[in-house]
C-alpha cells in the first residue's frame, strides 16, 4: 500500500479547473468521501493523480482532496475530476466551481479491492487534513 507521506512524490502544481458539478455514481459517498464530480473537457493534459486542492464556495475557501482520472478501481472509463471538500456539507450539483490543484500527492492506481481503495483514501484524507 502506498503512503502519501513520501515528499519525493509530491509536486506543487497550482492548476485551476473550472466546470459545472455533475451527477456521478455516488461511489465516493458510499466510501465516506462524497465528491463534486466535474468533466475534464478542455483539461485533458492535466496529469492523472490525487491532489491536495482548494475550492472557494460562497466566498469561503475550503481544503479539498481531488482525483483526476478514470477511476480504474471501480470500472470507470471517462476522465473526471472528483473533489471531496473537507468540512463542507451541502448540494453542489449544477454549480460552477473552480478547483485549484495545489499539490499532487500520488498517482492514480487500480486497487485490488474497494477496501484497499477506502484505506488509501483515508490515508490521503489524513495527509491533506494535516497539511
Amino acid at each position: 500500500m502506498q503512503s502519501v507521506a513520501n515528499t519525493n512524490t509530491t509536486t506543487i502544481t497550482n492548476i485551476d479547473i473550472e466546470a459545472e458539478v455533475i451527477h456521478g455514481k455516488k461511489i465516493g459517498r458510499a466510501l465516506g468521501f462524497p465528491t463534486a464530480n466535474m468533466s475534464m473537457a478542455g483539461y485533458e493534459s492535466v496529469e492523472r493523480g490525487v491532489y491536495l486542492s482548494r475550492v472557494v464556495i460562497d466566498g469561503h475557501s475550503y481544503r479539498a482532496m481531488s482525483n483526476v482520472g478514470i477511476r480504474p478501481s471501480v470500472g470507470g472509463k471517462e476522465l473526471l475530476l472528483e473533489t471531496h471538500v473537507l468540512d463542507f456539507t451541502g448540494d453542489l450539483y449544477g454549480r460552477r466551481l473552480r478547483i485549484t490543484l495545489v499539490e499532487k500527492i500520488r498517482d492514480e492506481k487500480r486497487f485490488a479491492s474497494i477496501g484497499d481503495l477506502k484505506e488509501q483514501l483515508m490515508r490521503d484524507y489524513e495527509y491533506i487534513r494535516n497539511r
